[in-house]
């Protein structure tokens, strides 16, 4: 059973700027596509940004709209964290936000699961508040 856990959740300004971490009991990612979803106040859990790896240096992501531009997804070169790069926050991105894992081997495809059912080990999720 693969555990993941994300953390660098809290309280930021509008127009700031902060960077969660998801690492994994595992002690690579390599074997799967990581994503990163969001469930604001009332509201549905939803997509935010997944990455897969074909190589050490050919990558793939997937960014839903409404962070594009804003937000990147990224791993380290050992591929033992996931990040979550949050820039330009805004109120409407308070939400809690999960770390997910999908065994599939998406990567040798060029593919980046953006579904829930995709995803295979979650995280407990870490709290995002954006102050206006």
């Amino acid at each position: 059973q693969v555990q993941v856990a994300e953390s660098g959740g809290g309280l930021v300004q509008a127009g700031g700027s902060l960077r969660l971490s998801c690492a994994s009991s595992e002690r690579t990612f390599s074997n799967y596509a990581m994503g990163w979803f969001r469930q604001p106040p009332g509201k549905e859990r939803e997509f935010v940004a997944a990455i897969s790896r074909r190589s050490a240096r050919l990558f793939y992501t997937n960014y839903a709209d409404f962070v594009k531009g804003r937000f990147t997804i990224s791993g380290d070169n050992a591929w033992n964290t996931v990040y979550l790069r949050m820039n330009n926050v805004k109120p409407e991105d308070t939400a809690v936000y999960y770390c997910a894992a999908a065994q599939d081997d998406y990567g040798r495809v060029g593919a980046v699961p953006s579904m829930e059912n995709q995803y295979h080990y979650w995280g407990q999720g870490t709290q995002v508040t954006v102050s206006s």
